[in-house]
């Protein structure tokens, strides 16, 4: 995909990670309003196989259910797709120690998604 100028949401997918349905809820219905397609899954095999549907970044939670995502950050980054690693814990080092681009700490505004997407975006 070509850069053209300012990333705004257009044909740019998103895939949100989460084992939690009302969090990839909260980043579905705000990214759309921000003019993103986006794709969900629930676990590591889910999102392995929404990534060979095609996805420009990924936001990733650290902990879902007993998996951890440090491998699939590993996969992304040999694929070239930039990771917003989402986490609730309170060891941020730890989870910028990972490998995701960004790390984003639960709670977290909502305008922050978009932000975080475009800045990923802009940086490829």
């Amino acid at each position: 995909m070509g850069y053209a100028g300012p990333v705004t949401g257009g044909s740019h997918t998103v895939l949100v990670v989460d084992d939690e349905p009302s969090i990839r809820l909260l980043c579905r219905v705000n990214l759309e309003l921000d003019g993103f397609a986006v794709v969900e899954a629930a676990s590591l095999d889910e999102a392995r196989e929404r990534i060979e549907d095609g996805v420009d970044v990924v936001l990733l939670d650290l902990h879902l259910g007993a998996q951890r995502s440090h491998d699939l950050i590993a996969e992304l980054a040999s694929r070239g797709i930039p990771v917003a690693l989402v986490t609730g814990s309170t060891d941020a080092a730890s989870a910028a120690a990972t490998g995701a681009d960004v790390v984003i700490a639960k709670p977290f505004p909502v305008e922050r998604l978009a932000a975080t997407v475009r800045a990923l975006l802009e940086g490829r």
